[in-house]
C-alpha cells in the first residue's frame, strides 16, 4: 500500500503545550496480512495491532499523520454466523481495505 498504514480512531481532541494548540487523534494501529493484495479480490487486508494480552495497540498521532479515511470491509467467515446488533469491530478479526471506494483510494493503495 505504498507505505501507508491503516488505524482506527477513536478519539480526536486536542491540547494547548506552551501557548501552542496541538490537533490529535487516538487510534489503534492495523497492519497488512502478507505482503500483496488477496489473489480473490485484489484488495489488501489488515488487522488489528494488540499485545499479547488482546488489548488493542493505541497511540496519539497528530492529525496531519493523517491523508484520508479508509473503507475497511470485514472478512466474513462462512462458519460463523452473524449478528444485526453487532457492531463491525466486534468480532471481526481481518478487513479489505476497499480501494473501490473512490478514485482517490484506488490511485492511493493500488500498486501501480
Amino acid at each position: 500500500m505504498r507505505g501507508l498504514t491503516v488505524a482506527r480512531v477513536f478519539l480526536f481532541f486536542n491540547f494547548v503545550h506552551k501557548g501552542t494548540k496541538h490537533a490529535c487523534a487516538l487510534v489503534q494501529w492495523f497492519s497488512l496480512i502478507g505482503t500483496v493484495p488477496d489473489d480473490e479480490t485484489g484488495l489488501w487486508m489488515v488487522g488489528p495491532d494488540t499485545h499479547d494480552d488482546r488489548r488493542p495497540y493505541l497511540a496519539v498521532i497528530p492529525l496531519e499523520c493523517i491523508i484520508r479515511a479508509a473503507h475497511l470491509i470485514p472478512v466474513y467467515r462462512t462458519d460463523k454466523f452473524i449478528l444485526r446488533s453487532l457492531t463491525m469491530h466486534d468480532k471481526f478479526k481481518d478487513f479489505y481495505v476497499n480501494k473501490f471506494v473512490d478514485h482517490h483510494a484506488f490511485e492511493i493503495t493500488s500498486n501501480s
